[in-house]
C-alpha cells in the first residue's frame, strides 16, 4: 500500500513537473526505498507460505502412512479410543510400512552402488 501511495506521488509530482505547473523543490519519499520494503515483505510471504505447504505436505503424509494407533489397552477400560485399529487391522499396515522401508533401503543401495561403481553382492535384489 505505501508502495503504490509513494509512487502515485511521485508520479502525480513529475507530471506537474513536466506540464509546468511545479518545480522540483518538494520533499517526496523515495520510491526505492519503498519497493525494497514491499519486495522484502514478498520474500517474508514466499517464505510463509513454502513452510506452511512443507508442514501441509508432512501431515499429509503422516495421515498416509500411520492413519490409525493400535489400542494399548482392552475396549472396556477406556485407554481405546474411536480412531484406533484392532491389531488385526493393524498388522497390514505394518507390513506395508515395512515393505516400504525395504523399498527404500533397496533404493538407497542401488545408487550408492552406482555411485561408487561396485557391483551388487550375490543374491541381492
Amino acid at each position: 500500500q505505501t508502495l503504490m501511495k509513494v509512487a502515485a506521488q511521485n508520479l502525480v509530482q513529475n507530471s506537474s513537473i513536466d506540464n509546468g505547473q511545479k518545480s522540483a523543490d518538494g520533499a517526496l519519499q523515495r520510491f526505492d526505498k519503498s519497493l525494497e520494503e514491499f519486495y522484502a515483505l514478498c520474500d517474508q510471504l514466499e517464505l510463509c507460505l513454502r513452510l506452511a505447504h512443507e508442514c501441509l505436505s508432512q501431515s499429509f503424509d503422516s495421515a498416509k502412512h500411520a492413519p490409525a494407533l493400535v489400542p494399548a489397552a482392552p475396549k472396556g477400560e477406556g485407554g481405546a479410543g474411536a480412531e484406533s485399529l484392532p491389531y488385526t487391522q493393524y498388522l497390514p499396515l505394518i507390513k506395508a510400512q515395512i515393505a516400504g522401508a525395504k523399498d527404500i533401503h533397496n533404493a538407497l543401495l542401488e545408487g550408492t552402488n552406482k555411485i561408487t561403481g561396485k557391483l551388487p553382492p550375490p543374491g541381492g535384489p
